[in-house]
Parts: C-alpha cells; sequence; structure tokens
C-alpha cells in the first residue's frame, strides 16, 4: 500500500533534458502522484510528448533574460511579469502539495509565485545555468546528476546525488523486437544519429556528407528534427537502393528505447539526457557539444569522455573528424567494448526512485 497522494505540479519545458527526467520521475512515483499538473513553455516542443503520456497540461509565458541583448530584455521582463501572474492563477486553482522544477528560465516564475510550496528542483546538467542556480536559492531539495554537480552550490544547500532518471519503458524492448520495430538486418552493426529533440543541422550535414560512407559499414538510424527533414528525404532520394536499405531516417522517434537497445554506437549532441540515458544502455558515444550559448554540453561531454566512455569532436570538427572517428570505432571492436564497459559504470538505474521518494517526502504529512 503507498501513503497518501501528492498534489503534483511539475514545471519543465524547452528542451528533453528537462522534460524526460520529469516524465521518468512521473512514472515512479505511478499512482502516488494525483492529481498531476504540468506547466510548460507557450509553443515548447513538451506540449506534444506530454499528451502523448496523457498528462494534464498547460502552458504559461516565460523568457530568459541572461545573455540577450538589451533591445529584447524589456520584452523579455514583460514575458516573465506575465508568467506570474498566470502562475499564481494557476496555484490557486490547482492547489499543488510539491512542486517540480527540472530546469530552465521556465520555472522561474513559478518558483516565485510558489514560494510557499514545498519544491524539489532536479538539476539534470553537470553544470547549471543561471535559472537553476537562481532557483536553488527557492528550492527545499535540490537532486543532482553527478557528485562534480555539488561544486556548483553552496555548502550548505539541501543536495542529493541521484543520477539521471530514465523513463521505465526505455527498456521494454529486446533486441529482436527493437530490429522488427526499426526494420534493421541482423549481422550489421547499428549507428544512431540524434541532434537531440530539436536535431541539430551540423550533425545532420556533417553525417549526410559522409553516408555513404558509413553505410558501407553500418546500418544507420537517423534522428533528425523537424526543420531538417525535407534535407534528409532529398538525400534519401539520391542513395543508390542497396544503401538506402540500410538507412533508417526519421525527425522525431517515440520509442527511444528500441534505438538505444539495439545501436552499437550514437553520435549526438551532449544534452542532459545522455548522460542517464547511454549509460542505462552502457552505449559508446561521439559527442559533439552545442557550442552556442554557455558550455553545459561540454562540461557534460568532457565529464563522459574522461571516464572513457565517450569521444568528444567540436562542432567545427565534424566535417573532417566524424567520418576517421566512426570507421575506426566500428573497426575496432575491443575499444567499442571497453567504452561499453566505461558507459555503463556510469550508471545509476535507481535515480527515478530516488527522486520519486524526495517528492513524497516533501509533501504534507496528513493530520
Amino acid at each position: 500500500m503507498g501513503g497518501p497522494l501528492v498534489r503534483l505540479l511539475i514545471c519543465a519545458g524547452g528542451t528533453g533534458g528537462g522534460v524526460y527526467p520529469a516524465l521518468a520521475v512521473l512514472q515512479a512515483l505511478g499512482n502516488e502522484a494525483n492529481p498531476v499538473l504540468w506547466v510548460g513553455s507557450q509553443g515548447g516542443m513538451e506540449e506534444a510528448l506530454v499528451k502523448h503520456y496523457a498528462i494534464d497540461f498547460t502552458a504559461i509565458p516565460a523568457a530568459q533574460v541572461h545573455g540577450i541583448g538589451l533591445r529584447s530584455l524589456p520584452r523579455n521582463l514583460w514575458l516573465l511579469w506575465r508568467g506570474m501572474l498566470a502562475s499564481r492563477r494557476i496555484l490557486r486553482q490547482f492547489r499543488p502539495d510539491v512542486l517540480l522544477f527540472t530546469g530552465g528560465y521556465l520555472a522561474v516564475p513559478m518558483a516565485v509565485a510558489g514560494h510557499a510550496v514545498p519544491t524539489l528542483l532536479y538539476v539534470p546538467d553537470i553544470k547549471p545555468g543561471l535559472a537553476l542556480k537562481t532557483l536553488s536559492y527557492l528550492a527545499d531539495r535540490i537532486a543532482i546528476t553527478a557528485e562534480e554537480s555539488r561544486a556548483y552550490f553552496q555548502r550548505k544547500m539541501p543536495v542529493s546525488l541521484t543520477g539521471y532518471p530514465t523513463r521505465a519503458d526505455l527498456k521494454d524492448w529486446s533486441p529482436a523486437q527493437a530490429r522488427q520495430k526499426l526494420n534493421l538486418q541482423e549481422g550489421l552493426p547499428v549507428v544512431l544519429v540524434s541532434g537531440g529533440s530539436k536535431g541539430s543541422r551540423s550533425i545532420n550535414r556533417a553525417l549526410l556528407s559522409h553516408l555513404t560512407e558509413i553505410l558501407a559499414k553500418a546500418q544507420v538510424i537517423h534522428i533528425t528534427g523537424e526543420t531538417d527533414w525535407p534535407e534528409i528525404q532529398a538525400a534519401l532520394s539520391n542513395l543508390p537502393a542497396d544503401l538506402a536499405a540500410g538507412y533508417h531516417a526519421m525527425p522525431y522517434l517515440h520509442e527511444m528505447g528500441a534505438a538505444l537497445t539495439v545501436a552499437d554506437l550514437v553520435i549526438s549532441r551532449a544534452g542532459a539526457s545522455t548522460l542517464g540515458e547511454y549509460p542505462l544502455f552502457g552505449l559508446p558515444a561521439i559527442l559533439s557539444p552545442y557550442p552556442y550559448h554557455w558550455d553545459y554540453q561540454k562540461v557534460n561531454a568532457a565529464y563522459m569522455v574522461e571516464r572513457g566512455a565517450a569521444i568528444m569532436i567540436e562542432n567545427e570538427h565534424l566535417g573532417s573528424e566524424l567520418l576517421p572517428t566512426v570507421l575506426s570505432l566500428l573497426e575496432n571492436p575491443t575499444r567499442l567494448q571497453t567504452m561499453r564497459v566505461a558507459m555503463g559504470t556510469l550508471s545509476r538505474s535507481n535515480a527515478a526512485q530516488e527522486i520519486a521518494n524526495l517528492v513524497k517526502g516533501l509533501a504534507p504529512r496528513p493530520v
């Protein structure tokens, strides 16, 4: 028998790095979180994903104020003010027991409006951005992915090391089921290429420029993002039929667990989800951190490279270094296996349940 139900408000959006952890924690809570309301950003990628899981969703205005030009600052401050007013209205109507934040400036107006509500902040990336560091002063409990994150918070802050929470359904696939779902052949290596929830033009174009050489050695699952999908379709139409059979491109894949199950190597950015999903599957990685804004992806990548689980290629070197790096790994199964073992040691498979327990610990006790 579980304890009392928790009225949970989740505030997460913008990228998968903040959305997927919240989904994982919600799965771990199961029926103990009821009701649940997800507050996201207006026009954000998270709305369709959250509704796919049949979770009640509403959106608020929000905008960042750090790292933008002076011309945008008044508008963004106005959006933050509107977001706080909307947050107050939502809090009055929903009356949550606990607030769960998993990243980004979206949570700032909700955190200010809900300062009296018990709050758990989960920090997906190793290095928190300004919004998360600001939110840490309003949180009753902070959960982190790796021990290295602790250095970014004040010593007396209530920080718990949990690891990155991964969704239980990622592990629903057997290799045979995954191969059938993705129409893959037996006996050929599988390279998974993904630019994250929004796609990566640099990775997409670097792959396309070397696609025939890679397809001569392996099958490719390519999750492209919506923006570049027309360009990918054009490239696919020009592939010889024998190579096209090994190229499996799609703008988005809900069944990400299937791809992670069968992949022998992944090429991607170094967003927060890489810290949880690749270790869960012991998946060797070639990481190309997103080069703009702040350096959190480079910090994530360096964490895995230093532990022998990944290789990093800077964005500007993708065109020249991607192909030789991929081929050298495919031709060296011993090194791939060493990287696989190293990546597996980074996994904390119980992270979602640990964070779920923190949520329940913050909920008010019945009188």
